[in-house]
């Protein structure tokens, strides 16, 4: 299964307005949802794969709160055994979680998926926007 997301949703995690995505389809650098009624959407799996091309190699330093919260899509799931690795591209920032096999399958992470990584201290928190 593919998943779909909202232009404007997909806009907002990229950074860019409505038209620069729905002109991106165009262009061929995102991929165009499934054609259905209702609003338009695209490709969740495109848009993940654009935003870890657009991040940039080294982070910025710039200092933030003890409690932040990260929402992206899955770029990549892992997992072995009892754990899971989960990596979300939340726009220029990639965070990255090991959590238990579990969880992740409850949360239904896969690349694609909208989630939001909350960041504590050590301690990074996956969890899953109800669409």
């Amino acid at each position: 299964m593919v998943t779909q997301i909202r232009i404007s949703d997909a806009a907002l995690l990229l950074g860019v307005s409505d038209d620069t995505v729905r002109r991106w389809v165009e262009a061929g650098r995102l991929l165009p949802g499934e054609d259905r009624p209702g609003p338009r959407t695209v490709n969740a799996n495109s848009v993940a794969a654009l935003m870890a091309q657009q991040a940039p190699a080294v982070e910025s330093a710039v200092q933030q709160s003890a409690r932040n919260r990260f929402p992206g899509i899955v770029t990549r799931v892992e997992v072995d055994g009892v754990m899971a690795l989960v990596e979300i591209q939340a726009g220029p920032h990639r965070v990255t979680s090991l959590m238990a096999r579990e969880s992740a399958e409850e949360l239904g992470l896969a690349p694609g998926v909208r989630a939001t990584a909350v960041v504590k201290s050590t301690n990074v928190v996956v969890a899953r926007e109800v669409e």
